[in-house]
Protein backbone atom coordinates (compact mmCIF):
# COMPACT_ATOMS: atom_id res chain seq x y z
CA UNK A 1 0.00 0.00 0.00
CA UNK A 2 1.75 3.57 -0.88
CA UNK A 3 0.68 5.84 1.80
CA UNK A 4 1.87 9.03 -0.82
CA UNK A 5 -0.82 8.88 -2.68
CA UNK A 6 -4.75 8.38 -2.67
CA UNK A 7 -4.93 4.86 -5.03
CA UNK A 8 -8.65 5.84 -6.76
CA UNK A 9 -7.44 8.80 -8.69
CA UNK A 10 -5.31 8.79 -11.95
CA UNK A 11 -2.16 10.90 -12.90
CA UNK A 12 -4.90 13.42 -14.19
CA UNK A 13 -6.49 13.47 -10.89
CA UNK A 14 -9.92 11.56 -12.28
CA UNK A 15 -11.93 9.16 -10.19
CA UNK A 16 -11.14 5.28 -11.04
CA UNK A 17 -12.12 1.63 -10.11
CA UNK A 18 -8.75 0.23 -8.92
CA UNK A 19 -7.18 -2.27 -11.42
CA UNK A 20 -6.84 -5.48 -9.15
CA UNK A 21 -6.53 -8.05 -12.17
CA UNK A 22 -2.67 -8.40 -11.34
CA UNK A 23 -3.07 -8.91 -7.65
CA UNK A 24 -2.91 -12.60 -5.81
CA UNK A 25 -5.71 -13.96 -4.96
CA UNK A 26 -5.25 -14.64 -0.65
CA UNK A 27 -7.89 -14.98 2.53
CA UNK A 28 -8.57 -11.66 3.20
CA UNK A 29 -10.02 -10.42 6.84
CA UNK A 30 -11.33 -7.24 7.92
CA UNK A 31 -12.82 -6.28 11.73
CA UNK A 32 -14.74 -3.32 12.09
CA UNK A 33 -16.71 -1.97 15.06
CA UNK A 34 -18.79 0.97 16.45
CA UNK A 35 -21.09 2.45 19.29
CA UNK A 36 -24.09 4.13 19.51
CA UNK A 37 -24.66 5.88 23.16
CA UNK A 38 -28.38 6.06 24.14
CA UNK A 39 -30.84 7.05 27.10
CA UNK A 40 -30.35 4.19 29.98
CA UNK A 41 -34.57 3.17 29.60
CA UNK A 42 -33.76 2.77 25.88
CA UNK A 43 -30.75 0.15 26.83
CA UNK A 44 -33.22 -1.40 28.46
CA UNK A 45 -35.89 -1.84 26.11
CA UNK A 46 -33.29 -3.27 23.88
CA UNK A 47 -32.37 -5.41 26.71
CA UNK A 48 -35.92 -7.28 27.33
CA UNK A 49 -36.49 -7.54 23.99
CA UNK A 50 -39.67 -5.31 24.17
CA UNK A 51 -38.75 -2.59 21.95
CA UNK A 52 -41.67 -1.58 20.19
CA UNK A 53 -40.49 -2.40 16.99
CA UNK A 54 -39.39 -5.91 18.28
CA UNK A 55 -36.00 -7.68 18.42
CA UNK A 56 -33.59 -4.26 17.71
CA UNK A 57 -30.32 -6.74 17.57
CA UNK A 58 -31.70 -9.55 15.45
CA UNK A 59 -32.99 -7.13 13.28
CA UNK A 60 -29.71 -4.86 13.34
CA UNK A 61 -27.55 -7.69 12.25
CA UNK A 62 -29.43 -8.71 9.66
CA UNK A 63 -29.41 -5.22 8.14
CA UNK A 64 -25.17 -4.82 8.78
CA UNK A 65 -24.73 -8.56 7.47
CA UNK A 66 -26.81 -7.05 4.03
CA UNK A 67 -24.78 -4.24 4.30
CA UNK A 68 -21.63 -6.21 3.58
CA UNK A 69 -23.23 -7.75 0.70
CA UNK A 70 -23.91 -4.55 -0.95
CA UNK A 71 -21.49 -2.32 -0.24
CA UNK A 72 -20.30 -1.94 -3.90
CA UNK A 73 -23.74 -0.57 -4.43
CA UNK A 74 -23.59 2.22 -1.67
CA UNK A 75 -19.80 3.08 -1.97
CA UNK A 76 -19.38 3.58 -6.06
CA UNK A 77 -15.67 2.36 -6.41
CA UNK A 78 -16.16 -0.22 -4.20
CA UNK A 79 -15.02 -3.53 -5.95
CA UNK A 80 -17.92 -6.17 -5.80
CA UNK A 81 -17.10 -8.73 -3.74
CA UNK A 82 -17.58 -12.65 -3.06
CA UNK A 83 -18.13 -12.72 0.33
CA UNK A 84 -17.01 -16.48 2.54
CA UNK A 85 -18.20 -15.37 5.79
CA UNK A 86 -19.76 -12.12 7.76
CA UNK A 87 -20.26 -12.37 11.17
CA UNK A 88 -21.40 -9.62 13.47
CA UNK A 89 -21.62 -9.03 17.26
CA UNK A 90 -23.53 -7.01 19.75
CA UNK A 91 -22.59 -6.36 22.88
CA UNK A 92 -24.86 -3.84 25.73
CA UNK A 93 -22.51 -1.69 27.95
CA UNK A 94 -24.77 -0.52 31.02
CA UNK A 95 -21.95 1.56 32.27
CA UNK A 96 -21.57 3.79 29.34
CA UNK A 97 -25.47 2.69 28.03
CA UNK A 98 -24.23 1.77 24.69
CA UNK A 99 -24.75 -1.26 22.10
CA UNK A 100 -21.06 -1.77 20.70
CA UNK A 101 -21.18 -3.74 17.20
CA UNK A 102 -18.03 -5.81 15.52
CA UNK A 103 -18.20 -7.28 12.49
CA UNK A 104 -15.87 -9.34 10.64
CA UNK A 105 -15.80 -10.04 7.21
CA UNK A 106 -13.82 -12.63 5.25
CA UNK A 107 -13.03 -13.44 1.70
CA UNK A 108 -10.63 -15.51 -1.23
CA UNK A 109 -10.03 -13.01 -3.48
CA UNK A 110 -7.64 -10.04 -5.27
CA UNK A 111 -8.63 -7.06 -2.97
CA UNK A 112 -9.72 -6.57 0.75
CA UNK A 113 -13.21 -6.43 2.25
CA UNK A 114 -12.23 -3.45 4.76
CA UNK A 115 -15.28 -1.14 3.62
CA UNK A 116 -17.54 -4.26 3.23
CA UNK A 117 -16.60 -4.60 7.38
CA UNK A 118 -17.16 -1.00 8.05
CA UNK A 119 -20.23 -0.74 6.33
CA UNK A 120 -21.69 -3.72 7.84
CA UNK A 121 -20.82 -1.70 11.55
CA UNK A 122 -22.28 1.46 9.77
CA UNK A 123 -25.91 0.01 8.62
CA UNK A 124 -26.07 -2.38 12.13
CA UNK A 125 -25.77 1.02 14.31
CA UNK A 126 -28.03 2.62 11.89
CA UNK A 127 -30.69 0.53 12.55
CA UNK A 128 -30.79 0.26 16.28
CA UNK A 129 -31.12 4.31 15.32
CA UNK A 130 -34.13 3.49 13.66
CA UNK A 131 -35.94 1.13 15.10
CA UNK A 132 -35.55 3.27 18.89
CA UNK A 133 -35.86 6.51 17.32
CA UNK A 134 -39.64 7.15 18.67
CA UNK A 135 -37.99 7.02 22.08
CA UNK A 136 -34.36 8.25 22.24
CA UNK A 137 -33.76 10.68 19.42
CA UNK A 138 -30.45 11.87 21.42
CA UNK A 139 -28.57 8.61 20.27
CA UNK A 140 -25.22 8.74 19.06
CA UNK A 141 -23.29 6.70 16.40
CA UNK A 142 -19.49 7.22 17.59
CA UNK A 143 -15.97 5.27 17.09
CA UNK A 144 -17.09 3.58 13.60
CA UNK A 145 -13.35 2.47 12.92
CA UNK A 146 -11.10 -0.57 11.31
CA UNK A 147 -9.32 -3.05 13.84
CA UNK A 148 -7.83 -5.79 12.35
CA UNK A 149 -7.38 -6.34 8.68
CA UNK A 150 -5.47 -9.57 7.14
CA UNK A 151 -4.51 -10.50 3.58
CA UNK A 152 -3.05 -8.97 0.41
CA UNK A 153 -0.16 -7.42 -0.10
CA UNK A 154 0.00 -4.93 2.38
CA UNK A 155 -0.53 -7.79 5.02
CA UNK A 156 -2.01 -7.72 8.87
CA UNK A 157 -2.56 -4.75 9.97
CA UNK A 158 -4.12 -3.75 13.39
CA UNK A 159 -5.08 -0.49 14.74
CA UNK A 160 -2.98 0.90 17.92
CA UNK A 161 -5.19 1.49 21.08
Amino acid sequence: MTANRLTHFDSAGQALMVDVAGKKETHRVARASGRILMQPATLQQIEAGDAKKGDVLGVARIAAIQAAKRTSDLIPLCHPIPLTKVTVDFSLDSTATAVDCTATVETFGRTGVEMEALAAVSVGLLTIYDMCKAVDRGMRIEEIGLLEKRGGRSGHWTRDA
